[in-house]
């Protein structure tokens, strides 16, 4: 089992590529490989087929720490 970006660099497609193949918008494509969103069964699909592997290949999840995401908007508040 592979993370999308994994699969979308070993095949060569650039984002553009894959959104157009999927037929999904751009900012939801990356919003996906940046594991900002996790996608529906039939985003899952598209994108599965436009990589050429099973939806069950492929590791989906959220991959940005909620504390990273914390820190980006609000600074650091805690005294470490």
């Amino acid at each position: 089992m592979k993370t999308i970006d994994v699969l979308i660099e070993s095949a060569g497609l650039s984002l553009e590529q894959l959104a157009t193949a999927t037929e999904l918008p751009i900012d939801r494509v990356e919003a996906i490989v940046d594991g900002r969103w996790l996608p529906r069964p039939a985003e899952r699909a598209a994108l599965a087929a436009a990589l050429g592997v099973e939806v069950d290949a492929i590791s989906w999840g959220h991959t940005m720490s909620p504390r990273n995401v914390r820190y980006h908007r609000f600074g650091l508040s805690e005294d470490f």
